[in-house]
């Protein structure tokens, strides 16, 4: 590798110099990015949220868009453990066992920060794929865990579109926040799965 390529070369996504204090200022961008959106977001702003000198940041983060790429990739780490799902024995009892005021605050969280990157997401296919990795796959994650748990006890068929399966669920909520305006509760999301997902996935309703 020549000396030019040494210079050119853009740090990876994820490098770190503290990441005590680098999480802070990311965890402050995405509360930014959810109160203002990309627009009306600033550095300033994030380093005032985060209690750090703007110099900080520009140390770690060249601009704000590489602030905003970084803070939604590493939304990832906070996942769930796919190993350590509640099995309950059924896939109504598992996708229900999901459902509880953490997940629901987190689920919507994700949801305000895509609102926050929508305008950007059309013209940055890398901010685009993090979002994907990091807001929408880890929820398609779990639910591919129950769905497969299901083939196995032959509650659905073996043939079923797995894949459409689980992105049912949260492109209700999606559409239900970013279009409706409307907040996601526990009633809205056990409605979802005793009326559409179950359906659809082939799982007669009792009675």
């Amino acid at each position: 590798m020549t000396q030019a390529d040494l210079v050119e070369e853009k740090p990876k996504l994820g490098r770190r110099r503290d990441p005590g204090r680098d999480q802070d200022i990311l965890d402050a961008a995405l509360d930014v990015l959810v109160d203002c959106g990309y627009e009306g977001m600033t550095i300033d702003m994030v380093a005032s949220r985060a209690k750090a000198g703007k110099a900080t940041v520009y140390r770690r983060w060249a601009s704000k868009s590489e602030l905003v790429l970084d803070a939604v990739a590493c939304m990832k780490s906070r996942d769930v453990d796919l190993t350590a799902l509640p099995d309950t024995g059924s896939l109504r009892g598992d996708l229900v066992a999901m459902i509880k005021p953490p997940s629901i605050r987190d689920g919507e969280r994700k949801l305000r920060v895509m609102i926050g990157i929508a305008s950007m997401l059309a013209n940055n296919p890398e901010l685009a794929d993090a979002a994907r990795s990091a807001l929408i796959e880890p929820r398609a994650a779990i639910n591919r865990v129950f769905f497969q748990r299901a083939i196995e006890r032959g509650e659905i068929p073996a043939d079923v579109d797995v894949e459409k399966l689980c992105l049912l669920g949260p492109s209700l909520v999606a559409y239900r926040t970013l279009m409706l305006q409307l907040p996601v509760d526990r009633e809205f999301l056990i409605s979802n799965i005793d009326e559409i997902i179950l359906p659809a996935a082939g799982v007669r309703r009792a009675g």
